[in-house]
């Protein structure tokens, strides 16, 4: 398995995980769930109208914190936007009804994924597994 499949994998069991980014100076989180493997790379998408995106694209150095039971992901990289026709028709497959009201109210997904990514896998003392992505 690929270290973006493990990532992947590991996102598919959370579920629901958070995405950090900066506003200037001050630390931003929110909850995310969407996230794509397509051809070995992992990518994740918001519109291009929210702050989230502007943040991203002002200061790409984001981090994603996942948990799963008694352990947690840290996944961190630069974002790296994307505009990329086959992505965009597998994302507009895996949501439908999101990707209906984004061209119903002609809001525009901004997708991307992590450049030069690094995942810790982490107990609450230990470093269980390390990785680049």
């Amino acid at each position: 398995m690929s270290n973006a499949a493990k990532v992947n994998e590991y996102l598919d069991k959370a579920g629901v995980f958070c995405f950090l980014t900066t506003d200037e100076d001050q630390p931003k989180g929110r909850p995310f769930g969407f996230h794509i493997l397509f051809n070995d790379k992992l990518y994740f998408g918001c519109g291009t109208f929210k702050n989230v995106f502007k943040q991203l694209t002002a200061n790409p150095k984001v981090e994603i914190l996942a948990v799963n039971g008694d352990e947690f992901l840290r996944y961190d990289g630069e974002a790296k936007v994307v505009a990329d026709d086959a992505l965009l028709a597998k994302v507009r497959e895996a949501m439908p009804q999101i990707m209906e009201t984004y061209d119903r109210n002609g809001w525009e997904m901004g997708l991307f994924y992590l450049e030069n990514g690094h995942a810790e896998i982490r107990g609450l003392f230990e470093l269980k597994e390390e990785f680049d992505v």
